[in-house]
């Protein structure tokens, strides 16, 4: 079956959906989900893992806590990239106070932190609070 693949980002079924409708609205198979959106989904570790392991378009995660000032500067920000990336890659947060272990198996030793996984590996690594011109930049070299 033709298709890229893409994770739901709230049940973890893994979809295929042609590359033309990445910025269509596709919607997930199993529940009805927004596959893709200019939304930033808080995820969780398992839901995160499946993702970054198997999605075919790139997969932004913001590594980041609610008591960081520089997280909270640049949290708009990093709503403002998802919003201008619809379809070409997908914007995430994961909270590092809630998940410590999941901080410690990326190798998050700073926040705010922002990697970047395509085709089932990490791309790049991007620390210190960014910009929304920056950070679309950056995820467009990825």
């Amino acid at each position: 079956m033709a298709g890229l693949k893409v994770t739901c980002l709230d049940c973890g079924q893994v979809n295929r959906v042609p590359a033309e409708r990445l910025s269509a609205d596709p919607k997930c198979g199993t529940c009805g989900a927004r596959l893709t959106g200019t939304k930033v989904s808080e995820v969780d570790p398992a839901i995160l893992q499946k993702a970054a392991r198997n999605d075919d378009i790139p997969l932004v995660v913001d590594f980041w806590a609610p008591w960081c000032g520089p997280c909270r500067m640049m949290a708009p920000e990093f709503a403002r990239a998802a919003t201008q990336l619809n379809g070409q890659a997908r914007l995430v947060k994961l909270n590092t106070h809630d998940h410590q272990a999941a901080g410690a198996k990326y190798g998050i030793r700073g926040i705010p932190t922002m990697v970047a996984f395509a085709g089932g590996k990490e791309r790049r690594r991007q620390s210190g609070a960014q910009r929304s011109t920056d950070i679309v930049n950056w995820v467009k070299a990825v």
